[in-house]
C-alpha cells in the first residue's frame, strides 16, 4: 500500500510540512510506503487552458507534472497539505490541482482510465494563521474537487486556525497526535469517505 503526501508549503519544515510529516509517519506505522513530493521544488507550469488534453487524456505542456501525474495514479492513498494563503491553497498547489484536468478528462470525458477497485482515500491537512470562521471553506472545497478528479474520496481532514510562526505547531501535541492519528487511519481503512 502506498501513501502519496503534497507538501504544498513554499516553506521547509513549516507547520504544514510537521503536521504532513506526523501524518505520514502514522501511516508508515500502520503499514503503507510512504513518499513526499515537495511541490515547491518541482517545475509545474500553470494550466494554459489549450484542451490538448481533451484529445488524448495527456497534458499538452512537458515538465515535472508528468512525473506527479504517475505517483497520483499508483499511490493508494493521497494527503494534500497546504497552509492557506488568501482563503486558499498555495499556488504552488494550486498548479497541481489545475494541472490535474488531464486526469479528470481521463475518467469523466474519454473515459480512458479503467475501473479501478481500490477504495483510494485523501486527507487535507492545513494551517492559516488568522480565525476566520470562513477561513477553509474555499481550500476545502479544492481538496474535494481535486480529489474527485484523481479517483480518491476526500475522507477528512485537520484544520488548524491561528497557526503562523514558524514552528508553532511544535508547542501543539495534541494537533501532531490528531495527524499522526489520521495517516494511520487513512492505511487502516477506519478514516471513512465523507
Amino acid at each position: 500500500m502506498k501513501v502519496l503526501g503534497i507538501m504544498g508549503s513554499p516553506r521547509r519544515q513549516s507547520n504544514t510540512e510537521i503536521l504532513l510529516d506526523k501524518a505520514l509517519e502514522g501511516a508508515g506505522q500502520a503499514g503503507a510506503e510512504v513518499e513526499k513530493v515537495l511541490v515547491s521544488k518541482l517545475k509545474i507550469s500553470p494550466c494554459v487552458e489549450d484542451y490538448g488534453c481533451l484529445k488524448t487524456g495527456e497534458c499538452s505542456i512537458v515538465d515535472d507534472m508528468q512525473l506527479v501525474y504517475e505517483k497520483l495514479l499508483e499511490a493508494d492513498h493521497v494527503i494534500l497539505a497546504s497552509p492557506i494563503f488568501f482563503y486558499g491553497i498555495t499556488a504552488q498547489a494550486k498548479a497541481l490541482v489545475d494541472r490535474c484536468q488531464a486526469l479528470w478528462v481521463r475518467r469523466y470525458v474519454l473515459k480512458t482510465r479503467g475501473e479501478d477497485k481500490r477504495v483510494r482515500r485523501g486527507i487535507f491537512i492545513s494551517v492559516g494563521a488568522t480565525r476566520g470562521e470562513k477561513l477553509f471553506d474555499g481550500a476545502v472545497l479544492t481538496v474535494k474537487y481535486f480529489f474527485d478528479a484523481i479517483g480518491v474520496k476526500y475522507a477528512g481532514d485537520l484544520l488548524l486556525r491561528g497557526i503562523d510562526d514558524k514552528g508553532q505547531i511544535e508547542e501543539n501535541p495534541a494537533a501532531l497526535q490528531d495527524a499522526f492519528r489520521l495517516g494511520r487511519e487513512l492505511v487502516s481503512g477506519t478514516r471513512d469517505p465523507q
